[in-house]
């Protein structure tokens, strides 16, 4: 079910709707922010915060070396994972949907059970999708809110018409929060759910915890 739920996620994020390529905003307009969503702003600090949790976590790992190496767009994961999940709140919002505590400890508690324990999740979670173990429960909401998202929109996400559906949500969601990003992170695409050219581990994911390379460009 939860492997059903992981493949979804990649899934459907991977055949959003065409839609119009949105601009990038200048420093000089919002100084200090990353990205301006939905109005309110991501700061720059806000993002180095989390890359350096995913590098500390990373430098204790006995594999230091590999993950660090593999992880050169850091700071732009972080701010993709923001933008992103600011969208599936308000897509999710706009179909009526919430996520329970409980639901996200349930995921969690699943998922911990599949990848053989607490370690070895933490573990998996850093390597492929660069997030640190304080992060584990927001990448949990979002395992959660997408699926509940095509339940509330009466949509298969096994199904192309289902992954439509979604993907018009979603994409729905981003030109409602008219997103500007500071060009030295690359600027928002609607139709690819992409920041620049990084793209996120879950694009390219078929399977759970699949491995991925996200280190294209700066």
């Amino acid at each position: 079910m939860h492997r059903r739920r992981r493949t979804a996620l990649a899934v459907s994020a991977a055949t959003l709707l065409a839609a119009p390529l949105l601009a990038a905003c200048g420093n000089e307009a919002h100084p200090g922010a990353a990205a301006v969503v939905g109005g309110e702003r991501i700061e720059v600090s806000a993002v180095q915060a989390r890359a350096a949790d995913v590098r500390a976590a990373q430098e204790s790992s006995p594999e230091a070396a590999q993950l660090v190496n593999k992880s050169g767009q850091l700071n732009r994961a972080k701010l993709h994972g923001l933008i992103f999940g600011r969208i599936l709140d308000k897509a999710a919002e706009d179909a009526g949907v919430t996520v329970t505590r409980k639901e996200i400890q349930d995921a969690r508690t699943a998922s911990r059970a599949q990848a053989g324990g607490e370690e070895q999740l933490r573990a998996m979670m850093l390597q492929q999708r660069w997030v640190a173990p304080d992060q584990i429960d927001a990448d949990m909401r979002q395992e959660v809110q997408l699926p509940k998202l095509a339940e509330a929109l009466g949509a298969d996400l096994g199904t192309p018409a289902g992954q439509q559906a979604v993907g018009e949500a979603l994409t729905k969601a981003s030109k409602a929060l008219d997103i500007d990003v500071n060009p030295r992170f690359g600027t928002w695409d609607d139709q690819k759910m992409q920041l620049g050219n990084y793209q996120a581990p879950w694009i390219t994911q078929v399977t759970e915890f699949a491995p991925e390379n996200p280190q294209a460009g700066a």
